[in-house]
């Protein structure tokens, strides 16, 4: 029979001073579960953007006209709400999941030994990003989807994926200083690539904003634009990234790089392919919802392989293998909040 330790007042205080510190000080996660942790916020910050794109998709933008509430007398959905009022405040709920999954990534870098701060804060901006987005998204339906809004709602979800990718791949290393793995050059080209893929994520947003989806029935304000024009702009913009990742391939090749540089530009190459082909298709086929919902996954993982590639260029050593919790607590070192 395992024993169960005895909970005393002082944990009890402890507990509720600091509870990160007193998860801390009792557990040592193993580098897998702080590289999954992270794994499933970054995963879960992509699930949703898709899932709020199904909501403008479906219409359903207003299916709870109000917020925080869903109706200003009811704070879930009712059946006579029909099916938006559903979908609307499933992903209100979601909502709540990414919040546990961005918590876990939190305590399972808090808890790592030694004790990885760069992790932690990476984690507690993912926190905030969310928060502040949940309340832009309350604004968004308290203004009626104003396409303004909108957008920013979702370029703050893109700065969400770029944090969670910047955490997912720093679980992977230790805190030594970088090396460089390519010339000032080569880096200054994927810095000029980076900026230019998210202009086209900007520019996205206003094609949104002009196009017919305006995410619900109702009569919703639209950006003044003329949305095929803005929609030809993304594509040029879409191409000029697309040569940039067939350019910088080539000069990878030819400057010997290391395989991750090369790896990571192969994979962002092959997935602007991808999202290029569903975009050109969506456009001829009068912009069908499945498409578009394929269209807004692709841009999060253009974004996400963009920034694998930036990453890509600098090496640290793998990180630390973690020692057993038990010795761990007992160390000074562990001990510390």
């Amino acid at each position: 029979m395992v024993r169960v330790p005895k909970v005393t007042r002082d944990d009890l205080v402890s507990a509720a001073r600091n509870p990160l510190a007193f998860i801390a000080e009792r557990w040592t996660p193993d580098p897998r579960t702080v590289r999954r942790a992270a794994l499933a916020a970054l995963v879960m910050a992509v699930l949703i953007v898709v899932t709020g794109g199904a909501v403008r998709l479906t219409g359903s933008g207003l299916g709870c006209p109000t917020w925080p509430k869903c109706t200003d007398d009811s704070l879930t959905a009712t059946s006579a709400m029909g099916v938006h009022g559903f979908i609307e405040f499933g992903n209100r709920m979601l909502t709540y999941v990414l919040c546990a999954a961005v918590g876990w990534a939190i305590i399972a870098a808090r808890s790592r030994k030694p004790v990885r701060r760069g992790l932690t804060r990476l984690g507690w901006a993912q926190f905030w990003i969310v928060m502040s987005n949940a309340v832009l998204g309350g604004v968004v339906v308290l203004v009626g989807l104003n396409p303004y809004t909108v957008a920013a709602h979702f370029l703050l979800s893109t700065a969400l994926i770029a944090v969670a990718t910047v955490m997912w791949r720093r679980t992977h290393e230790s805190d030594a200083e970088p090396s460089p793995l390519v010339g000032k050059a080569v880096r200054q080209l994927v810095w000029v690539l980076v900026g230019v893929t998210l202009l086209l994520i900007a520019v996205g947003t206003v094609v949104t904003g002009a196009g017919p989806h305006a995410g619900d029935s109702s009569e919703v304000e639209r950006i003044p634009l003329n949305w095929e024009n803005v929609t030809k702009l993304h594509a040029v913009l879409a191409w000029i990234v697309v040569t940039l990742a067939f350019a910088l391939w080539f000069v990878l090749k030819a400057v010997d790089a290391p395989p991750g540089p090369l790896h990571r530009t192969r994979d962002l190459f092959l997935i602007l392919l991808a999202q290029g082909g569903i975009g050109y298709v969506q456009y001829f086929t009068d912009l069908p919802e499945v498409l578009v919902g394929a269209h807004m996954l692709g841009s999060c993982l253009v974004w996400i392989a963009t920034l694998r590639v930036l990453l890509s260029l600098r090496e640290r050593p793998a990180a630390e293998v973690d020692v057993p919790g038990p010795a761990v607590a007992e160390t000074p070192v562990a001990a510390r909040g």
